[in-house]
């Protein structure tokens, strides 16, 4: 194709004029969960991951030594303060590939939501995002007031443009190759626990 045929193509499409479409009305009734938090924690569990309350920040270091993964950790890494093994200080670390051998990374989360069991996580207090994904394991700790009942919700707490990195997190990382074979933990972190503070 030459310069001139590929310029009346884009023209040609240019000239069309498209009536718009309106947007779906999403002024309706959503799910609401009677109970926000125990249909987090059921969800996140059927998912692989495991929600844990806690009755408030002091009582996060005793939940964390129930967790196998955590009590078997050599190089942790915490972003949440009163955390007392935490060993790694991810500010000290310039390049995200020294990353690669923390064994569990604890860090606060924003907001969950209840309908799939999703975290939200920002950048907002850490300096490597890279941290949320290739640590061997994750703890997010979250207040237990901050369960919502659906994404719906969730897109209107969202403050896009605030924050240069966010994402919705659910579970320990999963795939599955075209034989059904499930592998935990080949792109993310191999468990997930979410610590909800209740204040």
């Amino acid at each position: 194709m030459d310069g001139n045929s590929k310029h009346e193509i884009l023209d040609s499409l240019r000239s069309v004029i498209l009536a718009p479409v309106p947007l779906p009305d999403l002024e309706r009734d959503w799910v609401e969960y009677d109970d926000p938090l125990g249909q987090f924690s059921q969800v996140l569990e059927a998912v692989g991951g495991k929600a844990v309350v806690v009755s408030g920040s002091a009582d996060i270091n005793a939940a964390l030594e129930t967790v196998p993964a955590y009590r078997d950790s050599h190089r942790v890494c915490s972003l949440v303060e009163g955390v007392n093994e935490a060993n790694v200080d991810l500010d000290a670390i310039n390049d995200p590939h020294e990353l690669e051998d923390i064994d569990f990374f604890i860090a606060p989360a924003e907001f969950g939501v209840a309908e799939n069991g999703a975290v939200w996580v920002t950048d907002r207090l850490v300096k490597h995002r890279a941290a949320f994904f290739i640590a061997q394991h994750l703890a997010l700790v979250l207040p237990a007031r901050d369960i919502i009942s659906n994404m719906h919700q969730a897109y209107e707490r969202l403050t896009l443009g605030e924050r240069r990195f966010g994402l919705f997190l659910s579970g320990p990382s999963k795939t599955a190759d075209i034989e059904q074979s499930l592998v935990i933990g080949a792109h993310g972190a191999r468990s997930l626990t979410v610590l909800l503070v209740d204040f």
